[in-house]
């Protein structure tokens, strides 16, 4: 177990290495879950603010059509275009 530790005498460069690449993959895992938590934040403020523009666009429309008057064109009610 001694000789393998040693790494052949290298271990004064291979042990660096090897604690230098963990702690970089480590920065890396905690900048993406960090990037994943503020996604998912800003879809949840977005998802949010939908229905409510959803609701403004629904009251909009809807009041168009109350304004608009029902035989606008002058054809019969029942007449299709085509």
């Amino acid at each position: 177990m001694t000789d393998f530790l040693a790494m052949g005498g290298y271990a004064a460069y291979v042990w660096p290495a090897y604690a230098i690449a963990a702690l970089v993959l480590l920065g890396l895992l905690a900048a993406t879950w960090k990037g994943l938590r503020d996604s998912e934040a800003t879809l949840k403020a977005l998802e949010s603010a939908r229905p409510v523009r959803r609701r403004v666009r629904q009251q909009a429309e809807s009041t168009r059509a109350e304004t608009k008057p029902d035989n606008a064109a002058g054809s019969p009610a029942g007449a299709s275009e085509g």
